[in-house]
């Protein structure tokens, strides 16, 4: 007979239950959350344990590998499918969760998780930190704003650069409000240095990353952009179509049918990685707005936003590069988006552009 295991795991405990193809329960146990641990639980059960389920979450990446090295059928579960599942039970606990996952790996109803690569994951960790830098840095530059706003203070026409000697200026004459906005300006003073320090680590791993170089190619795109793409795909090859990346970065409309009198297209979806998302809008975005040469992407957008609004055509141009850039990804090829243009004037204008990028890191 065949086993069937559903890992709930903690951070200090994971949960285990087994059950066999009828659904009977087995085993029920909570272990330490270690790979051993977990390997030594379902010791009796091994040599017929058929799938070994749990679900993605913050120690996926360090507990799946980990798993499989010591031959255990691991699979990562999808949560958003995971979490619908699990809303018929009547009580949420680590112990009904773990029999839930042990009754979808019997039943074969999930959706697997892709785990990322470890390189892929340093990556994408300093890009999490870069971005949670300069969220810090706005809220502490916004916090000054609205707390000298109290004393009929307003700093709507300071930029960035000037920003702390108007606010210094402006606040001379009250010693106690002086050193109280001294402390906030040297902090965050001190998260633009680090958050600087991040950004040009950022631009110094794409100048040297031939495919980010590529996806750099396209109008609008920038280091940020080519990082993130690249660092959420991890593997080109788990998509079947080109297509399939808009979807799963939530840039496809969600539908509700029913029957005949019923077949609603909403907005998107949302779903998937947000930080990718709102980086090939911006990027979009740009190549709507500032880009100045022909390009057909553009174009096409262009076409869009008369026919319906500005903002739907830049989230069909996002959905459109993230096609394209995976297709490059997969072909190999470069993109040009002027389909008059000759291919010396497109290799000069990369060749410049790779220059540009080079230059700043040299």
């Amino acid at each position: 007979m065949e086993f069937f295991c559903g890992l709930d795991v903690g951070m200090d405990e994971t949960a285990i239950c087994v059950v066999d193809g009828t659904g009977k329960v087995v085993l029920e146990v909570a272990v330490v959350t270690d790979p051993d641990a977990i390997k030594t639980a379902l010791e009796p059960y091994r040599g017929r344990l058929r799938r070994l389920g749990h679900e993605a979450g913050s120690l996926s990446p360090w507990l799946h590998p980990e798993l499989l090295k010591l031959g255990l059928p691991a699979v990562c579960l999808e949560t958003f499918h995971v979490r619908a599942a699990l809303k018929a039970q009547r009580n949420k606990t680590d112990r009904t969760d773990a029999l839930g996952l042990a009754h979808l790996m019997r039943t074969g109803w999930f959706r697997k998780a892709h785990i990322k690569s470890e390189a892929c994951y340093r990556l994408r960790l300093l890009l999490t930190h870069r971005r949670n830098l300069k969220r810090k840095f706005l809220d502490l530059e916004n916090a000054i704003r609205h707390s000298l706003k109290v004393f009929g203070i307003r700093l709507s026409h300071v930029g960035r650069g000037g920003f702390a000697q108007a606010v210094r200026e402006a606040v001379a004459g009250d010693a106690l409000v002086s050193e109280l906005i001294d402390a906030m300006l040297n902090a965050r003073a001190a998260l633009w240095t680090e958050y600087c320090r991040l950004h040009d680590l950022v631009v110094k791993l794409v100048a040297g990353h031939e495919l980010c170089r590529r996806f750099m190619q396209i109008p609008g795109v920038g280091p940020v952009a080519a990082l993130s793409f690249m660092t959420a795909i991890d593997d080109p090859a788990r998509f079947k179509r080109s297509r399939d990346v808009a979807a799963y970065f939530g840039l496809t409309s969600r539908r509700w049918q029913s029957g005949t009198s019923i077949d609603v297209q909403g907005r998107i979806s949302k779903a998937g990685d947000g930080d990718v998302r709102r980086a090939l809008y911006e990027a979009a975005s740009a190549l709507l707005t500032r880009f100045k040469r022909k390009d057909k992407v553009k174009t096409w957008g262009l076409a869009i936003a008369k026919r319906t609004s500005h903002r739907k055509a830049t989230v069909a141009v996002a959905r459109k590069l993230a096609v394209i850039m995976h297709a490059m990804w997969v072909d190999g090829t470069f993109y040009c988006g002027d389909p008059g243009a000759s291919r010396t004037d497109v290799s000069a204008r990369a060749a410049a552009k790779d220059r540009k990028l080079l230059g700043a890191h040299a």
